[in-house]
């Protein structure tokens, strides 16, 4: 069986751009947050953790779906469509994980501050994460089976 090019790994590559993104800005927000804790000898809440590892599952999806598209094994004549599809969809989960780290930078500063709300903070996350699952999901929704 010939295997094709597929998207080359775009859609990984910036999905997993995006996650880098969202992970560094929840990172120092909770860093910040912790610093803040620590300076007024408060408890660290270690749950702000969570906000900072929630853009990681694009880089995932990005994976999936950059293997689905070579696993489709496509013409060669479709490959710049196969890689304009990838660059795409790897924009749009790479978006979701930027923005969702920036969510989780105001979650870590919203909880470290209060003590309140991880449960609406994680739910505002859960919806933009949903941005990349259907992002992911469509996409392999219109490659030809």
């Amino acid at each position: 069986m010939v295997q094709g090019l597929g998207d080359m790994g775009l859609s990984l590559t910036f999905a997993a751009i995006g996650s880098a993104l969202g992970t560094g800005v929840a990172g120092m927000a909770a860093i910040g947050a912790w610093k803040r804790a620590f300076v007024q000898n408060k408890m660290a809440p270690f749950i702000l953790i969570a906000f900072v590892g929630a853009p990681l599952s694009q880089t995932i999806y990005g994976m999936i779906l950059t293997g689905r598209i070579r696993a489709a094994n496509l013409d060669p004549s479709t490959y710049s469509f196969q890689i304009v599809l990838g660059l795409a969809a790897g924009l749009a989960m790479g978006a979701s994980a930027w923005m969702q780290g920036k969510a989780g930078a105001s979650a870590a500063d919203a909880l470290a501050e209060t003590g309140k709300g991880f449960g609406n903070y994680i739910m505002v996350l859960g919806v933009i994460e949903t941005v990349a699952l259907f992002v992911m999901v469509f996409t392999m929704m219109a490659l030809p089976s």
